[in-house]
């Protein structure tokens, strides 16, 4: 039972005083042990915090929080030193669970495990006063942040080089610096370093005053090593305390993340790491004024769009068929386009694949102007082929490098990825994929006004029909008319879509057809009654 999120830290499920012997003891045992053997009364701990720690050896959570608690623990050591029941008692419904008890066996926090994790032993004594103190400090340290206050802890005053180098932040003081969160074995934070090496590397060439610190989140020491190696500038130390604070202070939500720091100390941008991999070096110096400048840039830019402009790139104004021949882009001019993002290695995409193809054959039956364009994101060449020769459209050459631009015009952040272009040239929708999903080929040519013809069509549909519903087999509560992209009935266990008659409170669905024939057979008897 892995933990699936926890409240608010500092609330106590259970404000009540416990006595520790009655709570960890039992009738033929009064002593707990310690990993090497050691017993230990639990007499012996009246009169000092406590923690109970519910965890296991198999869950991921409790591996990655273990540690972090074992160091505070060992800080505060160093300062001074039936389980059903407990289950029950302190209501645990995940693990890692921590539960602290004060002196007098009072609950202090069952959220024991953000605590440690957010503020590690500056917790200590994890009272609802010392963590609504902590936040106070917080607060007042973002209204007073300086480059200093956020990189320097009590113990360390520098950053390092990738050669080890300790090098004072001081020396960064007045520039404009980004702080890279990044985990060295994510893919997006892989692809997004190189692009970043690139701008950062262009920057140093126009002596500008920009630096870049690397916060890394690794738990690997080799990992760590292998990817900062390969940057050409600053980080914290590994593991440093400091980095789980940076992630809690910026209210880091996504990697990879760029902040931007101005030349005051003071933040520029949360996150700028969308805006790099768009714009490039053109997003520099990421000031307000230079994304107001690129944003009037790209509306112009999108006015002006036209398929030539986004698929031919100096001589490589073609695509290839399955059989590997050139097709103009200029022949493709006036028709309905998808640009198809997709790879042979994702699962989503080869799920999505057949419904695509299905809709492909359909649409071309009608003699529509359409076709769609495949644009891999592959690994080599053999997958690339492998996976070409299941679709029967068009195609960027593998490793084409009109690939990146076009990753970058349309933000594809995860694939699959459905982009749908007009006979203009025009983006119509960058959302193709969910319009598939739900209304299957209807939803050609996907434009607003396509869907507002279907949404007419869905509501002439239900038009006539009870807004709520009694049924057998759901009579704890009505089943209200609702719409749905896609449930299982509870009645005949088919799939359906877009009308239901449900209970949210319930998760219960009932088809249309399943709930109005019991519906209309009740107004039946009725009927015969009178």
């Amino acid at each position: 039972m892995a933990d699936d999120g926890a409240g608010d830290a500092v609330a106590v499920s259970e404000l009540m005083t416990h006595d520790l012997s009655s709570l960890l003891s039992v009738a033929d045992r009064d002593f707990l042990v310690r990993n090497n053997g050691d017993q230990v009364k639990i007499d012996t701990l009246k009169g000092k915090k406590v923690g109970l720690y519910f965890s296991a050896s198999w869950c991921g959570p409790c591996q990655r929080f273990t540690p972090r608690l074992i160091e505070v623990y060992n800080d505060l050591s160093s300062q001074k030193e039936s389980r059903d029941n407990l289950d029950e008692l302190f209501k645990v419904r995940g693990i890692p669970h921590l539960v602290i008890l004060d002196e007098n066996g009072k609950v202090l926090t069952d959220g024991g495990v953000e605590i440690i994790q957010e503020y590690g032993v500056e917790g200590y004594p994890f009272t609802a006063e010392r963590i609504k103190e902590l936040k106070e400090q917080e607060e007042a340290a973002k209204k007073q942040q300086t480059l200093k206050s956020i990189l320097a802890s009590q113990s360390r005053d520098f950053v390092i080089s990738k050669d080890r180098v300790e090098v004072p932040i001081s020396e960064l003081e007045g520039k404009t610096v980004g702080l890279y969160f990044s985990l060295s074995t994510y893919r997006y934070c892989i692809e997004f370093t190189s692009k970043l090496v690139e701008i950062y590397e262009k920057l140093k060439a126009k002596k500008e005053n920009f630096e870049v610190v690397l916060i890394s989140l690794d738990d690997d020491e080799e990992s760590f090593k292998q990817e900062f190696g390969g940057m050409p500038w600053f980080s914290l130390p590994f593991k440093d305390n400091s980095c789980v604070k940076l992630a809690r202070y910026f209210e880091l939500s996504t990697l990879p993340t760029l902040v931007i720091i101005g030349p005051d100390g003071k933040t520029l941008h949360p996150n700028v790491a969308e805006a790099v991999e768009y714009h490039g070096i053109q997003a520099y110096p990421f000031t307000t004024e230079r994304f107001e400048e690129l944003a009037e840039v790209e509306k112009a830019r999108k006015e002006a769009q036209t398929l030539e402009s986004i698929l031919v790139s100096g001589d490589q104004d073609f695509l290839i068929n399955r059989s590997a021949e050139k097709v103009l882009v200029s022949d493709l001019v006036g028709k309905n386009i998808l640009l198809y993002f997709s790879a042979h290695w994702c699962p989503p995409c080869r799920a999505f694949l057949p419904k695509l193809v299905e809709l492909y054959h359909k649409i071309k039956e009608r003699n529509e102007a359409f076709e769609v364009i495949f644009i891999s994101s592959d690994s080599d060449q053999d997958a690339f082929n492998e996976y070409f020769a299941t679709m029967p459209w068009l195609a960027l050459p593998f490793g084409d490098q009109r690939k990146n631009s076009l990753t970058r015009s349309f933000r594809v952040n995860g694939i699959p990825k459905l982009v749908a272009i007009g006979p203009n040239g025009k983006t119509v929708t960058t959302e193709a994929r969910d319009l598939i999903a739900i209304h299957g080929a209807e939803a050609y040519p996907f434009t607003d006004n396509r869907l507002k013809e279907i949404e007419a069509a869905y509501a002439e549909v239900a038009k006539g029909w009870p807004e709520k519903v009694k049924h057998a087999l759901h009579d704890e509560h009505e089943l209200t008319l609702t719409r749905h992209k896609l449930y299982t009935c509870d009645g005949c266990e088919e799939e359906g879509d877009i009308w239901s008659f449900s209970c949210e409170e319930c998760d219960f669905f009932l088809h249309p057809e399943c709930a109005l024939e019991e519906d209309k057979e009740n107004s039946d008897d009725q009927t015969a009654d009178i």
